[in-house]
């Protein structure tokens, strides 16, 4: 045997001796000084020998940065920058796109557009992925990262590339930033019983809106359209009274945190209550956090039915914690996990809903094909009649302002899952009565 195979064979079985012995013996956890220590020699290092000049404090922004980002997706470090666009965002107007992201298998996912903004306008959707902003790659981005290249002045364009599921390619949309004012709730009648509730995000008044409009309508209300599709949250205070409007009795919402100083429990209470007739709620991917509190509370408490699809999967709650003396700079740590009254986590599972159903225009029987052919012609009648006389029939119409407020049949039969929703909402009053 000649020496070189000699050494390798007594490398070899030294190695292995070695691994035998590091698996059976445990190191001992280093000391809070011998961690800070070793921080403290890596930044020493970069200080003194990376290629490019590096001050300190960009260092010690980064190092903060980095350890934040491998926390989890939701956990962040804010600069200066970002911690002001953030404040200003939550004021409820500000220049944007209107969508909310999170992330999703480490990915920079789209939870949902928000209604009414340049963004749902140029056809962005729940669950798109966005792969570039501008011409940079999001691969290595962070939530707030993203956020800021996004935001910008009103009537500036920007275009992002997104994966689409069912799509062959990356799709490119162009869109034009504009004020982003949020209005989180609408109301709306359906037939001469049904009031549908439309809830986009979890601002400050929620709470306050859905009283009203429920008082509004009470008489002639035997059912409750609660549509929480596309709502990325909010505020969980506002998740818990929207609940309590609908629920009398028993636990809403629980939070565990690491130390028992961060569990809290949040009930119902039978003075906030103001109606008990039947709902349904429409969720779907873009449904997160506060949308996915409200409507898994009132699927444990059998209060409504749930109609759509699986929400996104949020259920962590978040804490900003401002790191400088002047409070310019914070991190956003997450702190906690919800728990619906089942004791079920929401994180990375979301709420599956009773029924499912998906979305599209609903597949018209011939005898609707009918009514709507039946009411193109009235309208082609009208139009040749006013022709030969000269003159136009007076109808009487409802103010622009009470047509908002209506959903005709047509919006219904372009709506799979609203249609969804009523028919088991129809089934419900019948068999409440």
């Amino acid at each position: 045997m000649n020496f070189k195979k000699l050494l390798f064979i007594t490398l070899a079985l030294s190695l292995t001796l070695v691994n035998a012995k590091d698996t059976n013996t445990t190191e001992p956890e280093p000391t809070r000084l011998e961690s800070f220590t070793k921080l403290q020699k890596v930044i020493s290092a970069v200080e003194l020998y990376y290629v490019d000049d590096v001050k300190l404090d960009k260092i010690i922004n980064k190092t903060i940065a980095g350890l934040m980002s491998e926390l989890d997706a939701h956990s962040a470090y804010m600069d200066k920058k970002a911690y002001k666009s953030m404040k200003v965002s939550m004021k409820g107007e500000f220049g944007g796109l209107g969508i909310v992201i999170g992330m999703r298998d480490g990915v920079l996912t789209i939870i949902s557009p928000i209604d009414d903004t340049p963004a749902k306008k140029a056809g962005v959707k729940a669950g798109d992925i966005i792969l570039k902003i501008k011409d940079q790659s999001t691969l290595k981005m962070t939530i707030d990262e993203a956020v800021s290249i996004m935001r910008g002045k009103a009537g500036t364009p920007i275009d992002i590339t997104i994966v689409r599921k069912g799509e062959n390619k990356p799709i490119k949309i162009d869109i034009v930033r504009g004020i982003i004012k949020i209005k989180s709730v609408h109301a709306k009648t359906i037939g001469d019983d049904v009031l549908y509730l439309r809830v986009s995000s979890f601002d400050n008044n929620v709470a306050k809106h859905l009283t009203k409009f429920i008082n509004k309508y009470k008489k002639t209300t035997k059912g409750i359209v609660l549509d929480l599709r596309n709502n990325p949250g909010g505020s969980l205070d506002q998740a818990i009274k929207a609940v309590d409007i609908f629920v009398d009795s028993g636990v809403i919402v629980s939070q565990k945190g690491k130390t028992k100083t961060d569990d809290s429990s949040y009930s119902a209470s039978k003075n906030t209550t103001l109606t008990k007739v039947p709902m349904v709620v429409l969720v779907n991917g873009g449904s997160a956090s506060a949308s996915e509190i409200v409507s898994g509370a009132l699927q444990d408490a059998k209060r409504a039915i749930i109609i759509g699809e699986n929400t996104f999967g949020k259920g962590s709650v978040q804490m900003l914690l401002p790191i400088t003396d002047d409070k310019k700079e914070a991190i956003k740590i997450t702190i906690a996990k919800y728990y619906l009254p089942s004791g079920r986590s929401i994180q990375a599972k979301g709420i599956i809903p009773d029924i499912s159903s998906f979305p599209g225009v609903v597949p018209n029987s011939k005898d609707d094909e009918f009514k709507i052919k039946e009411k193109d012609l009235k309208k082609h009648l009208e139009i040749e009649l006013e022709k030969v006389d000269g003159k136009k029939e007076i109808k009487k119409e409802s103010k622009k302002d009470d047509k908002k407020l209506v959903i005709t049949k047509e919006e219904i039969f372009k709506d799979n899952q609203l249609k969804t929703g009523l028919d088991v909402l129809k089934a419900l009053i019948l068999t409440n009565k």
